[in-house]
């Protein structure tokens, strides 16, 4: 993983959509990207507020009886938080230097999910016989993911769950792993006898007690299935701490400047992984480790 300077550089707007050189590109630009500024703050903080307001709007809308009392109000907010939206997407690709690849970048692409429902429905009559309705306003949820485009936070999350993600990935697969080894005993042990009916349904039943939900619609009858399903809560338990460590350790690897552990700290000498961003010598075969 590149240095904290570094992935913020590679964040920026500036690098991967390209600064104005001037004019009301660049002042426009100003507001809408550099939150550091007084402007840039006040334009981020209206438009958090206008995006909770948005998704308050049609949560209310999806209630039956609020929809009969205030339909209209609810649809006049909803068109004017459209209209507003859309203003400020497309005020983002005329003051980049590459709109398409603003508009094809992830955030570009929620602002678009953010408007397009409203959008959609109104020139194309025929989707509400194909979708129903409901669908569509469920989508403009989606702009609560424009949160993240405020928020500074988010950015870290991001970052640390991306340089995470091939930890996170052997330790899904090991407990994929698990639940398909486990749910077909269970099958076996169990029977359709006991609500077992296939592997399938056992995977299931094994996936909601490793991870602690147990709903109870199926359970294990005999002793030796509940000694299983026992095991089952134990290992449940013991793994859930696993996600939060790996993400809390590229946290702390982020927050204090060092290198991902795991990508670029390898021993030259025996190819050894998975040292600290303070080590200096490998902690395998005790050689010189590469520099930062």
């Amino acid at each position: 993983m590149a240095p904290p300077a570094i992935a913020a550089a590679a964040d920026d707007p500036a690098t991967r959509h390209g600064r104005p050189k001037g004019g009301w590109r660049l002042s426009l630009y100003t507001v809408i990207f550099e939150s550091g500024t007084r402007a840039g703050r006040t334009f981020d903080l209206v438009l958090i507020w206008l995006i909770l307001t948005s998704v308050a709007v049609v949560m209310i809308d999806s209630f039956e009886s609020m929809h009969e009392r205030w339909g209209p109000t609810l649809t006049a907010l909803e068109w004017a938080f459209t209209v507003i939206f859309t203003v400020e997407y497309f005020a983002r690709l005329s003051c980049v230097e590459r709109p398409f690849s603003y508009a094809r970048s992830v955030l570009g692409i929620v602002d678009l999910v953010a408007v397009l429902p409203t959008w959609a429905a109104l020139f194309f009559p025929g989707l509400h016989a194909l979708i129903d309705v409901r669908l569509l306003r469920l989508l403009r949820l989606f702009r609560i993911l424009k949160l993240a485009e405020y928020v500074e936070e988010y950015g870290a999350l991001g970052r640390a769950l991306m340089a995470s993600r091939r930890k996170i990935l052997v330790f899904l697969s090991f407990v994929f792993l698990v639940v398909v080894v486990m749910g077909t005993i269970l099958y076996v042990v169990e029977g359709p006898e006991n609500g077992f009916t296939n592997v399938p349904v056992s995977v299931y039943w094994a996936i909601s007690t490793i991870t602690t939900v147990g709903y109870g619609d199926i359970t294990p009858k005999t002793g030796f299935g509940r000694f299983i399903a026992s095991l089952m809560m134990l290992i449940g338990w013991g793994t859930l701490a696993v996600p939060t460590g790996i993400v809390s350790a590229e946290f702390t690897a982020l927050r204090f400047g060092g290198a991902q552990l795991g990508r670029d700290r390898v021993c030259s000498a025996c190819g050894s992984r998975d040292h600290q961003p303070t080590a200096r010598f490998c902690q395998d075969c005790g050689a010189a480790l590469p520099p930062h």
